[in-house]
């Protein structure tokens, strides 16, 4: 189940699923578009971000794509893994040259059955999700072009986008994202991302090397320990039993 997370985690990255997510702004950081720019915006939204826009990338690409990037990542070589996990460098000379899916074969034979049926029951609710959210996402992308556009170019985009090409690249713009073709390059960025992702975080642990280390449980006073209870919805003596717990795995 890591591994579909972490395909789901690719794919909801790309420019079309991300937008559900945008970084929080303040009020003061976003004031009041006019309304009559809003208005104008809604209109073009309206064409580039129709109501059942999800519905279409979900139902259209998305099993094709999720088959094609879980093919990608058997593909990675077991090293490139384990040094994103943080094996030494002495313990990864070690190794083979052997790739995530000849491991996943004798670990889990029924690996790629379990996969397609987690697919086939996961792409109806997540079809449902991300429907439930569409609302919001074009309330935004409207927000978003009335404060980046003037409303002679909301209106010219309008114009274009009435004609007969400007309207097939209005009803395509969003969904080309999840074209195979953008996909398949994208998951062939991922084993090199995988060779490059120790020096990156080793770059991050650089960064961070000078703050303080996380608290432990045994850091944490009386008042601490009594607040991480009340906010995790326990007693003290289950946070303290699920603690010496994590300690024996």
């Amino acid at each position: 189940m890591k591994h579909v997370l972490l395909l789901a985690a690719a794919v909801l990255s790309s420019p079309v699923l991300a937008q559900e997510a945008p970084a929080p702004q303040t009020a003061a950081a976003t004031p009041a578009a006019d309304p009559a720019r809003v208005a104008a915006a809604q209109a073009v939204v309206d064409q580039l971000f129709p109501s059942g826009t999800y519905a279409r990338i979900m139902n259209g690409t998305m099993d094709t794509i999720m088959k094609s990037a879980m093919a990608s990542v058997g593909d990675l070589p077991l090293k490139d893994l384990a040094g994103i996990g943080g094996v030494p460098e002495e313990q990864l000379k070690q190794m083979g040259d052997g790739k995530l899916k000849e491991m996943l074969a004798i670990l889990d034979p029924a690996f790629d059955q379990r996969m397609d049926a987690t697919m086939r029951a996961m792409m109806p609710e997540l079809t449902k999700l991300m429907t439930q959210f569409e609302p919001g996402i074009r309330e935004g992308l409207t927000m978003a072009y009335a404060r980046r556009f003037a409303p002679d170019q909301l209106a010219e985009m309008g114009r274009f986008f009435s004609t007969p090409t400007g309207a097939l690249y209005a009803s395509e713009s969003m969904v080309i994202f999840m074209d195979p073709e953008v996909m398949n390059r994208m998951m062939a960025m991922m084993p090199e991302m995988a060779k490059q992702m120790p020096a990156v975080m080793g770059t991050v642990e650089q960064a961070i090397s000078s703050l303080p280390k996380p608290k432990t449980f045994e850091d944490l006073t009386k008042a601490e320990r009594t607040r991480l209870a009340a906010l995790l919805g326990i007693s003290e003596a289950e946070l303290m039993k699920r603690n010496k717990a994590d300690k024996r795995r």
